[in-house]
């Protein structure tokens, strides 16, 4: 009886254990499965917006038409022209794309990518840490550093960053140049989607007081408007800068396509060429020289 009793506990424990063996096997293949999938929902996921963009053909920028040399329309033309328009244009070719930009202010570019109403945007558009939580960049097709405009004479009663308390400064409502004026005291005046000219003649007239903006966009946009009483302070030289093209950030398969031929670009000295074309200095180089770095600023 203990034998026959033995026998059949052998074949129980046995069957038990088979039964345990199938569960795992059974649970691995569908922790397998699943990770499978995953990894193809992802690879379509990272894929799907290239596919989008080369099955019409076309790929959409947002740009905003008023930033001089960067995005901007030929005087007396409709044709939109900068720096950051033929990079995209010529990205487009090469790619073998048409390009259509559509025109928007600047606080409304990252949500238009995040909505899909474009593919990309490319607006003299910094990278920063916080951006890159929520969308992808290019390598970088510009350096450069933040100045500010003032008046002539007594440079709007501005000799440091902490003399930005209590200043007007001219801006749009998200870029980092106002939330640099911000991080200094000083009151954000917002214009939308204004031309240059907007901001400048408010410095020049008093109702506000600077621009804390890019070097080589101040640059010329004070060189535009030679019967404006303002200027480039002389002695401020901060936040050094990159300016990429923005994109979804799951979009990585059209990151790669962009960076090749960002490189190719570098490489056969276009970039150059097209930055001495719009800026006279060849901004997609590292500038010379010590650029302060500001502490404390959350971007």
């Amino acid at each position: 009886m203990k034998k026959v009793f033995f026998i059949l506990t052998f074949i129980l424990t046995g069957l038990l254990a088979a039964c345990g063996t199938a569960s795992e096997d059974n649970a691995n293949q569908e922790e397998a499965n699943n990770t499978e999938n995953n990894n193809s929902e992802t690879a379509e996921s990272d894929g799907q917006k290239w596919n989008q963009i080369e099955e019409k053909g076309e790929i959409i920028v947002g740009t905003s038409g008023t930033l001089i040399a960067a995005s901007t329309y030929e005087e007396g033309t409709d044709k939109l022209t900068g720096y950051d328009v033929e990079i995209m244009r010529e990205i487009a070719d090469r790619l073998g794309l048409e390009v259509k930009f559509e025109i928007l202010g600047i606080d409304g570019m990252l949500p238009a990518i995040q909505s899909g109403r474009i593919d990309v945007a490319v607006n003299d558009i910094e990278v920063t840490d916080k951006r890159k939580k929520q969308f992808a960049f290019s390598d970088p097709y510009k350096y450069s550093y933040t100045t500010m405009v003032v008046r002539k004479g007594d440079y709007s009663g501005i000799n440091s960053l902490e003399d930005l308390e209590g200043k007007r400064a001219g801006g749009g409502a998200t870029t980092i140049f106002s939330q640099i004026a911000e991080h200094f005291g000083a009151e954000v005046i917002t214009y939308g989607n204004a031309p240059n000219e907007a901001y400048l003649r408010d410095v020049d007239n008093g109702n506000t007081d600077v621009i804390v903006n890019d070097y080589y966009l101040s640059k010329f946009g004070v060189a535009a408007f030679p019967d404006f009483d303002i200027m480039l302070h002389p002695e401020l030289k901060f936040h050094p800068t990159e300016q990429a093209v923005v994109m979804p950030q799951e979009a990585t398969v059209l990151q790669t396509k962009i960076n090749e031929k960002l490189a190719e670009m570098r490489d056969d000295g276009t970039l150059s060429e097209l930055a001495i074309q719009f800026y006279k200095e060849d901004a997609s180089k590292k500038p010379e020289g010590e650029i302060e770095e500001i502490e404390g600023l959350d971007l």
